[in-house]
Formats: C-alpha cells, structure tokens, sequence
C-alpha cells in the first residue's frame, strides 16, 4: 500500500533527528519584493539567537534507504525499520506550505544514500534548484554533501544552497574501519576540499563580477562521540586540523544515542550529555580564544573533565597565572579568566580606558562576579584572602551545583561565545 505525504513525513522527520549538522546560518538571502522567504544571520534549525528566539526550519531525510550498514545509524541498510521515500516534488510542495503557514524559514535536508552517491546528491540539489527557481524561495537550505559525489554533482548543490554539510562522522579512520568500514574520512575530505574551492572562487569572483554565489554560508561537518573509545583530545584534535585545512564554519559533536537493534559493537547506555556540551566549549575556545588542545584537555586521560567547563579546568590547573589585574592586562590574559567571553572583554576594555576599574564597575557592566573574583584584582580588591586562589576548595567552590545542562543556558553560551 502506498503511503500519503503525511506518513512519509512522521517517518523521515524522526530519521533526520539523528544529524546535527545544522544552527544558525549566517547566510543573507533577500527576495528583494518578490517570491518566498529570506535567510538572515539571526539563525536556523531550530537554533537561539542571541536576542533569544527561536527560529525553526523543515529537518526531514529525502529517504530513509541507504546501500550503507553503518553500525551506528538507524537507517543502516541491515536494519529492520519502516522505510520511506519522498519524490522530489513531495519535498518543494512541503516546504512551500510549510513556509506560507509560517511554521518554518528554511529547509535542511539530507538522506540516505540510495543507487549511488551522484543519484542521492543530484536529487538533494534539485530540490534547491526547483525551489530557487521555480517557486521563488529564498529562504535558507541547507543540504547534505553526499561523500563520494562528484564534483559535478557538488557544483550542482552549491549553487542553490546556502550551506552544504559533508559528515566525517567519526574523528579516526580506525573508528570507520570499526563501524562503517565501507566509508572513509579522505573520501569525506575530498568533498570538503572541492566545497572549500567553489567557496573561495564564488567570493573571488563576486568582488569583480555578478557569478553566482556558491554555498555562501559556507561548509560543516558532524563527528558523533561516544561511539568508540576516541578521546576528547583526539576528537578536538580532528576538528582543527578540519577547520584550518577547509575553512569550515563549524564542526558538530553528536552525543552517541543508542538505536533500536544496536550492533553489539555499540556502547549500550549513552554517554553523558554534559560531554558534548563541553566539547563545544573547548571547540570554542581553540578557534577563538588562542587556547591549545592540550590546555583545554587537562585530564591525563585525554578527555575533557566534565565537572567544570575547559577554561576553569585550565585556571585550576594553572593558578600561578593568576590573578590578573583587570585594569592593567592585555586582552589575551583577560581572556583566559573563567567567565570573561569576547564581549565582556571588549566592554573592560573599553571602559579602563576612561577610568580604574573596581568591582562596583564590574558589577555594574554584568561581569559574572562570583565566577572571576578568585581569579582577577580590580582597584579595590587586592586581598589574596578574599580571592581564596590557592585554596584547596576552589574546586568545590566553582564547581556548578548540578550538571544538568539547561536548555537556555546551553544555547545560549554556543550562540554568543562566552565561556
């Protein structure tokens, strides 16, 4: 029996929620008066602006098929789940009405791969194609890169999308050899070095002529943790060499989720949730902050700890740093105290500059006072004693009271950075 629209999309919008590569965009797209939609920076898939709203777009798989046995997808072709299949006019009429009852603002859409990878990735970008072209939408799309497409084929989605994702989907080789032993992470990086090259030369060639932009948004990537024994260090480790060597706009960590008929090469309990999230905060730190891999990874084990986040685990482990003198210290030290995030570095900054700062100041510009008082002097607090810095219960001092991750709070830190 053939299935409606509507049972294809309960199906395939609970397969997409395993792929996290998607957030706020960046992407700018206007319909200058006509057609459907625009793409602005302010975000995407369900992501927090740094205003707090939330901004939602249409997460669905074109099917859930695949000629892969990925151990750790639930759409691995060995796997006994309900398959589906959208046609690619299915997609556009869905994101059209989807968008006029203003229930989302953008298209992410990746699938499984079906025949091969030039088939999957050519049906992927002709549901860009026909909803550039034909309905008008200039609303974000983000697409899957199939790895092993060609070049062709990639050109093909970069022209109408505004951002294009290629998974490595594990941080070693050997962790593919292990569970998805058909793929490979040079393949993956092939797709992300010619994504790279059609990046540049579009921005090249925009600033002399009126050539068609390609993927402005730029690429990003997925690892899933937990899976295998990888370490945090290793993790992090692929992610820079990834982001320096393709100029990628973002690597996503996915919590490993246990499936429905798990290969038994498979953890059976989820990792901790909190271990995701700090590795978005060390991520942070190393693409903005000048911090090392091996000072965000202070544990001997390779990992993160997961008690408090990296940069405090860093100021713990290295106390002789400290304190640093806010009135006086060079934006690079005032980085390294817990608490202090670009922004709130930038208004001290600023605000030293007509006077000495006390804590009063500080308070005053919403610096989070319980968290950086053991770790700076202002005008009026010099007293070591009041620091508490070389106190054996710092730790427990700082050490949040819960590790459940807030949702808010969560989003929040990723959207704006303060660490």
């Amino acid at each position: 029996m053939a299935m409606d629209t509507h049972q294809k999309l309960k199906i395939l919008a609970d397969a997409a929620k395993y792929d996290a590569s998607c957030a706020s965009s960046g992407a700018k797209r206007s319909n200058k008066g006509k057609g459907l939609g625009n793409a602005t920076g302010s975000g995407i898939c369900h992501s927090y602006t740094p205003d707090g709203r939330c901004v939602s777009l249409l997460k669905i798989l074109l099917t859930n098929r695949c000629i892969y046995d990925c151990r750790y997808c639930v759409n691995r072709v060995s796997n006994d789940v309900q398959r589906a299949a959208f046609t690619v006019e299915e997609v556009v009429r869905l994101t059209i009405e989807f968008y006029r009852r203003n229930y989302i603002e953008g298209l992410f859409l990746s699938s499984g791969v079906v025949g091969d990878s030039d088939r999957t990735m050519d049906l992927l970008a002709e549901v860009a194609r026909r909803l550039r072209e034909e309905e008008e939408f200039h609303g974000y799309i983000h697409l899957k890169g199939v790895v092993g497409a060609s070049d062709e084929a990639l050109a093909k989605a970069g022209r109408f999308a505004d951002r294009i994702s290629a998974n490595v989907e594990l941080p070693v080789q050997a962790d593919l050899d292990k569970l998805a032993p058909e793929k490979s992470i040079q393949e993956a990086e092939g797709a992300m070095g010619y994504l790279k090259s059609g990046i540049e030369a579009s921005k090249d060639h925009g600033r002399r002529t009126r050539a068609p932009r390609f993927a402005p948004a730029g690429q990003s990537t997925q690892m899933i943790v937990g899976a295998t024994a990888s370490t945090d260090s290793t993790i992090l480790g692929t992610a820079h060499r990834l982001y320096d060597t393709y100029r990628l706009r973002r690597v996503y960590y996915t919590a490993y989720s246990p499936i429905p008929n798990a290969h038994q090469d498979l953890p059976a309990e989820n990792p901790e949730l909190v271990r995701e999230h700090r590795l978005y905060q060390a991520d942070w730190l190393l693409r903005f902050y000048e911090f090392g891999i091996d000072e965000v990874v202070t544990r001997d084990d390779g990992n993160l700890d997961l008690e408090v986040d990296p940069k405090m685990a860093w100021a713990l482990a290295n106390r002789e740093f400290f304190p640093v003198d806010i009135n006086s210290a060079p934006r690079e030290a005032l980085l390294r105290v817990p608490g202090l995030g670009t922004r709130s570095v930038a208004k001290i900054l600023k605000a030293r500059a007509r006077r000495r700062l006390r804590e009063a100041d500080l308070r005053e510009l919403r610096a989070p006072l319980k968290r950086i008082m053991p770790f700076i002097v202002a005008a009026d607090t010099w007293s070591a004693a009041a620091r508490k810095l070389d106190a054996p219960g710092l730790r427990a001092e700082v050490k949040p009271g819960s590790q459940q991750l807030m949702l808010f709070e969560a989003s929040s830190s990723a959207v704006s950075g303060q660490v």
